[in-house]
């Protein structure tokens, strides 16, 4: 685990390098200061706006005695999108839009409730949670 850290806080900022000094030299560094500035703004716009939506629907769940886990895997999603926005890069960026536009962040979700799925049921325990944890989200397009 330790080493996937690694990995990640040294790898992704030297890709964030590479990729801001490729686009600063196709459409020069004033466009591509202006685009990490602009997706921040837009990002926090977006956050705000799910991660009002996502603490509705967390309330709702609680309001109708529904256990929260997909209320609280989206909370999840977007505070971790928002994250990535407010991180300068290009990819960050891509990684915290694809979890901010509810389009994209179902599957994404998704894919995550499977792969928890598989290591409880791995695990032989959990089994009040993979219950819960079985449920799909809403479909409801907002």
């Amino acid at each position: 685990m330790l080493f996937r850290l690694f990995l990640l806080f040294t790898i992704t900022p030297i890709v964030e390098l590479y990729l801001l000094i490729r686009i600063g030299g196709a459409i020069g560094a004033l466009p591509t200061i202006a685009i990490v500035v602009i997706t921040g703004l837009v990002g926090a716009w977006l956050a705000r706006l799910e991660g009002a939506r996502a603490w509705g629907d967390l309330r709702r769940s609680l309001a109708g005695a529904q256990f929260p886990g997909n209320a609280i895997l989206n909370g999840i999603a977007v505070f971790i999108g928002g994250a990535f926005l407010l991180t300068p890069g290009v990819l960050t960026d891509l990684l915290g839009i694809a979890l901010l536009v509810p389009a994209t962040r179902r599957p994404i979700m998704r894919m995550v409730r499977e792969r928890f799925m598989k290591r409880l049921e791995k695990r032989g325990d959990g089994e009040i949670e993979v219950r819960y944890w079985r449920q799909e989200p809403p479909t409801d397009d907002r």
